[in-house]
This record gives C-alpha cells, structure tokens and sequence, in this order.
C-alpha cells in the first residue's frame, strides 16, 4: 500500500502523517506553494522512522542538481515533474534508489512509460496542484507492468473509488488533506490514508486477472517493501 502525502513544509506535518499510517512523504523542490528548501527538508527527514519512503518532487531540473539535492537532503526518491525524457530517468535510476516520473493524464507520452525505466508512473491532472480530478479510464493507457501511482484532486471522499476503478499501485495527495496550502488538517490525513487503506485491501481481495496490468509474475501487484527492494 503506497499511500503518499505530498507537500510536506514542516515536522509537524511530516510526523503526523507518518502517525496517522503514511507509507511515503513528499518534499516539493519546484516553484509552488509548497516548495521547502532542501535544508528544512533535511532536517525532517533526519527525524522520520527509516522506512518511511521520502520524495523529492522536481520539475525540468538539471538532472545533476536533481541527484545533488536528493543527496543532500537524504532523500530515498525522486518524483520528475516535468518534461524530463527517458534518458533523464534513466541517469537519475543509476543514482537514486527510487525514481517516479509523473506524467498529466492524456499526455501522449503516457503510451511511452516503459521507456523511462522507472519505478512508478503517476499520473495527475494537466495542472498539479490545482486539486483537479482527471478521466480515471486514463489509467488504462499505461503501459502493463508498471506501477501506477494516481494523483490529482484526490481526498478523503474519492480515494478509494479512484483505487477500486484504476486498480494503482499508489495514490498521492497533497492540497485533498490541507487546511491551506502548505499545512495539513489532522482530521483529513487520517481520514484520507484509512480510506486508501480500506480501497487497497478491497482490490486485494479481488482477482488477479481483474487488476490493470497486473499478473502473477508482475512484481508491482505485490504489497510494496521498501526494505525488501533497497
């Protein structure tokens, strides 16, 4: 269950939701109203239990400023934001232990996702940020045998209609768990990761030809280890 809460700007909110049952947290790099910089970002993560996976989010960054920051920052992963091409994946994958690359839902290179050599596709609104729900069939114009992570316009009441309909590997959320932008509400963090919660064990239960893109061999249709993988 990849259960990540993005736009992450303080320990408070960091601790929280890693309490409240968080697989994941997101530090955003890119201009937003969420964007931390890489110190403050390093200083939470020193405090995180270590199998909390932590992201990096990056839009069209020099691939070796992207690595730097991670680095620095003691980051786990990375999340591509932009219009990053496979071979910038492909570089940031011999560097990071973990790289995700975002794609808006229709994106023609959506079709393509196979050729970054990720290890998670997410798929989000034309606009991130803008707490836009997309078109969930779009999930179905990835590639089969990648782990599919769904963003956009998510929150406590839809989350597990969009993991029951697009059967993903991951969900993420940031502005559907805010009181504003920047800080998180207690009440709907951990409504939104029991929510999740309850929708991945409800298409666990449900047979494997039925999940897409997913099979017995397929190693995304597994119950994800960070520990197992590092």
């Amino acid at each position: 269950m990849f259960v990540k809460i993005c736009g992450i700007t303080s320990e408070e909110d960091a601790l929280l939701a890693v309490a409240m049952g968080a697989s994941a947290l997101g530090f955003v790099f890119a201009p937003s109203p969420r964007q931390v910089a890489p110190q403050i970002a390093a200083d939470i993560v020193k405090r995180l239990p270590p199998e909390v996976i932590t992201v990096g989010v990056f839009r069209d960054e020099a691939p070796q400023r992207v690595s730097d920051v991670a680095h620095s920052a003691g980051l786990q992963a990375v999340q591509l934001h932009g219009h990053e091409t496979p071979e910038v994946a492909k570089w940031l994958k011999t560097r990071i232990p973990m790289v995700i690359q975002a794609f808006a839902a229709g994106d023609s290179r959506v079709r393509r996702a196979a050729d970054y050599g990720v290890d998670a596709i997410l798929l989000d609104a034309p606009s991130p940020g803008s707490a836009q729900v997309f078109d969930w069939s779009l999930a179905s114009e990835v590639p089969p045998g990648q782990r599919v992570v769904i963003a956009g316009g998510l929150d406590p009441g839809n989350v597990a209609r969009a993991i029951a309909q697009t059967r993903c590997w991951g969900v993420d959320v940031s502005s559907g768990v805010e009181r504003e932008p920047g800080a998180k509400d207690p009440i709907k963090v951990r409504a939104f990761i029991q929510a999740a919660k309850d929708g991945f064990r409800a298409i666990g239960d449900a047979p494997a030809e039925e999940q897409i893109g997913e099979s017995d061999d397929d190693p995304s249709s597994e119950v994800y280890d960070w520990q197992e993988d590092a």
